[in-house]
């Protein structure tokens, strides 16, 4: 694959269409076979310029991270200061890592209750080959960056294995957690790719493969919500309209703020926390804008309705 990946805009079908939503599925297929990645092939692993290096000052977090703004982060060396970015970035792509094997989990039991003919098989399989070669590039990052990230906690794993089995019972609830799992990631990295800043070669490069095909992954997921929500009962869209905020609320802040693991490693006081994310008025927009779209989908689909806004409110989605 060429080393130059531009960066893909999302395609969704707007109506509930079920040609347009069928001709949208052979075309990300087809762009799966043409357009995919390896993460060995298409990374190379030992390039001089994709060298780890733990004090390389293109790992510290960048501006717009609320930490960055703390008296606790000024007050850190410069060494610690990348050590920590690129321990976060490695905590972030572990955390992804565990997320994608619960997608591919749930998108094989989810293809697996499909009957012969329907459209959804072929693409859910080129995402599930696509997401382990995510998870490969991922865990391949992590072992040369050289921190233990845990990923999930001991909690989240034991609630992630009901999740899989959304796929089968009521995929649209799993491709709710899909979406929250996939659109902030993919607003924080188009958002650092887009910043101008000089970034690490191999990170840019990781970002750039994962962008270019969770593109097709999140047109996916929103034109399969379109179309199947659309033919639900108000009693079958209950469930989502409680659900959907809470799990984008929860993935959110998964995404974007510090895993137990790091604040515990570099002994982050719970004030710094609350000033740089909980309390900070600037994280919670950001927050809300990473998951924009996922929330008007949801008005699109009749969820966000006068009945339940006030829980859309409750958890900080409400702008």
């Amino acid at each position: 694959m060429s080393s130059s990946i531009e960066t893909p805009a999302h395609d969704d079908v707007a109506d509930a269409d079920r040609d347009k939503y069928t001709k949208l599925l052979a075309r990300l297929s087809g762009l799966s076979v043409t357009h995919h990645f390896d993460a060995y092939g298409d990374i190379d692993w030992d390039a001089a310029d994709f060298a780890i290096d733990r004090a390389d000052p293109r790992w510290e977090l960048p501006a717009y991270n609320p930490i960055t703004e703390t008296d606790w982060y000024r007050a850190l060396p410069a060494r610690t200061k990348a050590s920590f970015g690129l321990d976060s970035i490695a905590s972030a792509m572990k955390l992804g890592l565990e997320f994608e094997r619960v997608l591919k989990q749930g998108l094989l039991e989810f293809a697996g209750a499909l009957p012969n003919g329907a459209p959804e098989f072929r693409y859910a399989y080129h995402e599930v080959i696509e997401e382990a070669q995510h998870s490969l590039m991922f865990q391949e990052f992590v072992n040369r960056s050289g921190f233990d990230a845990a990923g999930l906690t001991p909690s989240d794993r034991f609630g992630a294995r009901f999740i899989k089995e959304l796929g089968r019972v009521f995929p649209p609830m799993l491709f709710i957690f899909v979406l929250g799992g996939e659109e902030p990631v993919d607003y924080l990295q188009r958002k650092v790719l887009r910043s101008g800043r000089e970034l690490h070669p191999l990170f840019e490069r990781v970002m750039r493969i994962h962008v270019t095909e969770e593109a097709r992954h999140v047109s996916f997921a929103n034109s399969y919500l379109r179309t199947s929500v659309a033919n639900l009962s108000w009693f079958g869209r209950l469930p989502l309209a409680v659900g959907a905020p809470i799990i984008l609320a929860v993935m959110a802040q998964k995404m974007m703020k510090p895993s137990p693991q790091l604040i515990k490693n570099y002994d982050i006081p719970r004030s710094v926390i609350l000033e740089a994310y909980d309390k900070n008025p600037t994280h919670r927009a950001e927050t809300i804008a990473s998951i924009r779209r996922v929330r008007r989908l949801c008005d699109d689909m009749g969820l966000v309705t006068p009945r339940y806004r006030w829980l859309w409110r409750r958890v900080g989605l409400d702008s």
